[in-house]
Order: structure tokens, then sequence, then C-alpha cells
């Protein structure tokens, strides 16, 4: 199983990166504030413009590191990506696949019916771990029946339709899954570009950060994380990664703000507003993000297919593996992540 490396993330937006020799460096105002040696980590994440050297970019794909740039507010501005590398019969199978609609189909089935599993699963915990609710019930209900009308979608019209509508209804309810500072983190509905509350702008964080980690797992193992089977293409978006992401949202993504929240490792003084742009995270409060965010990664599950401990960091690059496996042939089908 391949280690699990550390993500170096920079989050001083005036933080310049260059290399000396096998070392990253970061600056601000030319003078050295932190450097590391490449090999400890597997990809660095920099918020703000300043940039970095031709040298650092190049010591990044030599090593295998991705390197991302997000803007000071944490939006997607580019990432840097070396020369095309891995198995080149693996990508031409991707390529060929995508284009055949019955298979694209029934594996985005798998996607979108692992969504809404592990939707449905977060609010059964919640019901389990603090009494009934019968809101949460009626929609812990509703999925189970969104998820097999998913697997039977016969189009992707029909199943994109059944998705937003599982999407919709989770998201009615995730004001319950709030058990502290309830009347600060108020939530009427899943919103974006730009978030207009706490909880979206935290959500929105964490799918940057999620697609940023699939699709450099994509890469890894030699899949192009560009061309997807449920996302359609679109230049520069990693569609692949997105269909993958489906199914580990709810347990990277959603649960993780859940218990920001709920264990008081942020507050709402973690956030300002900026008018038409909606609500950003403070500094502090993307520190505060990004220390927790690291700490989850270290945690061990057990996989559910694998049935071997992982750290839960590891879960982009396994699900990457086990769908190239799929594409190749060499087992049945694709094992979605599902929470246990």
């Amino acid at each position: 199983m391949r280690k699990l490396l550390n993500t170096l993330y920079v989050t001083t937006p005036e933080a310049y990166l260059s290399k000396d020799g096998l070392n990253v460096v970061v600056s601000v105002d030319q003078k050295e504030t932190f450097r590391i040696p490449i090999i400890n980590i597997e990809g660095i994440v920099t918020f703000g413009y300043m940039g970095a050297s031709p040298g650092l970019m190049k010591l990044c794909t030599d090593n295998g590191v991705s390197l991302t740039f997000l803007s000071p507010h944490g939006r997607f501005v580019s990432r840097v990506q070396g020369a095309t590398k891995g198995n080149v019969l693996l990508r031409t199978t991707q390529y060929r696949l995508a284009e055949d609609k019955t298979y694209a189909l029934r594996l985005s089935r798998l996607f979108v019916g692992g969504k809404i599993q592990n939707y449905r699963s977060i609010l059964r915990r919640f019901i389990r771990d603090y009494g009934e609710n019968a809101e949460v019930e009626s929609v812990a209900n509703m999925l189970e029946w969104r998820k097999r009308a998913v697997l039977r979608a016969d189009d992707f019209d029909k199943l994109r339709g059944i998705e937003g509508d599982a999407a919709n209804a989770y998201f009615s309810v995730f004001p319950h899954l709030i058990l502290h500072q309830k009347s600060d983190f108020t939530f009427t509905g899943r919103n974006r570009r730009p978030p207009k509350d706490a909880i979206n702008a935290m959500l929105s964080f964490a799918y940057t950060l999620m697609a940023n980690d699939v699709a450099a797992a994509m890469e890894t193992v030699g899949l192009d994380p560009y061309v997807g089977f449920l996302h359609t293409l679109r230049p520069g978006r990693t569609s692949l990664a997105l269909d993958v992401m489906e199914e580990l949202r709810a347990y990277l993504g959603d649960r993780f703000v859940l218990s920001l929240i709920n264990r008081k490792q942020i507050n709402i003084k973690d956030f300002l507003s900026q008018g038409e742009e909606g609500i950003a995270m403070t500094d502090n409060g993307r520190k505060a993000f990004l220390t927790a965010w690291q700490a989850r990664k270290r945690e061990m599950i057990v996989h559910p297919y694998l049935e071997e401990k992982i750290p839960i960091g590891l879960l982009p690059y396994v699900q990457a593996t086990l769908l190239a496996r799929y594409l190749r042939g060499d087992i049945d089908d694709y094992p979605v992540f599902l929470i246990r």
C-alpha cells in the first residue's frame, strides 16, 4: 500500500515558492520562512497569486508532487501538471469506454448510487446516535427509494434528475445535524459561487481540496482525470475526479464540516462577509480548517472492500486504483466506497 505523505498548505497570500536543491522553500518579502524536503510531501496547495519558480515546478513534476494554486479565499485557480505518465493502454481503454454510453451510464449509476447511500448513512447514524427525528427519518427513507431509482435509471437525464432531488432532500435536513453553535451556523440549502453562509463556504472549500486530491490520485495510477463518465467533458475540468468525488463527498466533506462545528473547532468569528462575494474564511479560520483536515486524513479506517486498515487520506488513491482495475477488467465491478 502506498505511504500517506503530508500536503503542504501555504496560506500566506504573499508567499513565493522556490527550490533549493531537493527542498521546497517558502519565502515572504524575499525572506525564507519555511523549507521542507520534497520527498516528505505528496502535494502543495498555495493560497495567493505570488506563484512559484519554474525550478520548483520542475522539482514537483519530477517527484510526482501535485502543485495547486488557489485564490486567497480558496477558489481554484490552476494546477501544475508535468508530462503525461502512466500506462498508455489504460488511458486508451478509459477513452474508449467513456465513449460507450451504455458502459458510462452503468458506471455513473454506481457513482451516484454510492453518493445517495452515503447521504442516507449519515442521516441514519444521526438517528441512531441522537434519537428519532421525523424529518430526518422521512428523508432517509426517501433516499433509499432514490438510490434504487438511480440503479434503474436508463438515461443520463433521469439519473441527474434523481441525483438532484436526493441532494436537495438531504441538504433540507442538514441543519438538524448541527448540534452546537446553531444560531451562528445557519443553513438554508446548498449554494456556491459564491457561498452565502459559513457552512457553504466550508463545504465548497472541502470539495475543492477533495477534487485536487482525487485528480492527483487519478494521475498517480495512470488514469486521465479530465475524461469522465458522469460529468461531461469541459476544457480544464477534471471530470473523472468529479465522478469519483460523488461517492466521497458525504464522508470526506460533509461529515468533516459537521465535526468542525459540533466540536467547536471553528466558530463564526473565523468567517467574514464580502458583500456580493459571499462569505469567506479568515486566515485563522483557514488554518484551523486545514490543521483539522490534515489530522483527519491521518485517521485509520477499515476499507469496506479491501478489508484492510488504511489512512483516510489514502481513500482517493485506493478508489482510483480500484477504478483502474475495473476498467482493465481485473475485477468484475467497481466497488464504490460506502460508509459502514
